[in-house]
């Protein structure tokens, strides 16, 4: 049996393991604790191969004219595939990475190197607590702000409320956007109180998904995006185009009926995202 390179967190003592993906030849998988965190193709970081990353791939595709330079935050690294993904698609953007393992990103960045031209700074903490030391002029100024906050397999609460939220939507620009990957099983409760939790932050927010989870059938990841800008809408037939299928949007009325009485999340309710079944995970395991 071939030993992949491997290192136990600090933080949070789980095992983080890099493995080569069987499928395609070139690609690497980032397992943290038994769950498949992060797919990195590093000679084609254009190419994303996770579903609910693809369809953040296609948001931030949307975002400005095809090769425009954004700003963009990332909350989370994992092993830094969006970030490699802006690079490649938007040479000359500037970008900032927040992750709580310092470990973790070294352990990535000496497996999988980024390119040494990219314009990615990487900050250390707690995400709510590097937020408020971020430098003064990137208020108001961030195109888009992805929120991919795991510890193993769940989102931690306090990365969910309402309070959040509001500290996280201080960086957008006029037209950023905020994008949350949330998972969640059967009946959506969680996913549902995050989308009531964004609206009442940012007015406007779409939800994408594979159809089946989207209408609560099965566990799987949910893609909220939420704005001030006034054409998410205009969107969908670009989101739902790009795959992966069968893919379902969900804005305007079907978003008020989506999160109908679920509650707004506040730091005094917030509790961690669902735990998954571990069989979900099986067809990544080596």
């Amino acid at each position: 049996m071939v030993a992949h390179p491997s290192v136990r967190l600090k933080s949070s003592g789980h095992i983080a393991t890099i493995e080569p993906d069987p499928y395609q030849d070139g690609a690497f998988i980032l397992d943290v604790d038994g769950t498949p965190q992060s797919h990195v193709f590093p000679d084609h970081p254009d190419e994303l191969f996770f579903e609910y990353v693809r369809r953040i791939g296609h948001v931030i595709d949307a975002l400005a004219d095809e090769g425009e330079p954004i700003t963009a935050v990332h909350l989370g690294g994992g092993a830094l595939t969006l970030p490699r993904y802006v690079e490649a698609t938007r040479p000359g953007s500037r970008q900032q990475v927040i992750e709580l393992e310092q470990d973790l990103i070294d352990f990535v960045r000496e497996h999988l190197p980024l390119p040494r031209q990219a314009s990615i700074r990487i900050r250390y903490g707690d995400a709510r607590e590097v937020l408020r030391k971020l430098p003064a002029g990137l208020l108001g100024t961030v195109d888009l702000v992805v929120v991919d906050i795991y510890s193993g397999a769940r989102t931690p609460a306090h990365v969910t409320s309402l309070e959040f939220f509001t500290e996280v939507a201080r960086l957008l620009s006029p037209s950023g956007v905020i994008v949350i990957n949330a998972a969640d099983g059967p009946g959506l409760a969680f996913v549902r109180s995050e989308a009531a939790t964004l609206q009442a932050v940012v007015p406007e927010v779409i939800a994408f998904a594979e159809a089946q989870v989207l209408k609560g059938r099965r566990f799987g990841n949910v893609v909220l995006v939420g704005s001030t800008r006034t054409d998410l809408n205009d969107w969908m037939p670009r989101l739902m185009a790009g795959g992966p299928h069968p893919a379902r949007v969900v804005a305007d009325t079907e978003m008020k009926q989506f999160i109908a009485k679920a509650p707004i999340v506040t730091d005094n309710t917030a509790i961690d995202s669902p735990t998954p079944n571990k069989t979900i995970f099986q067809t990544t395991k080596r």
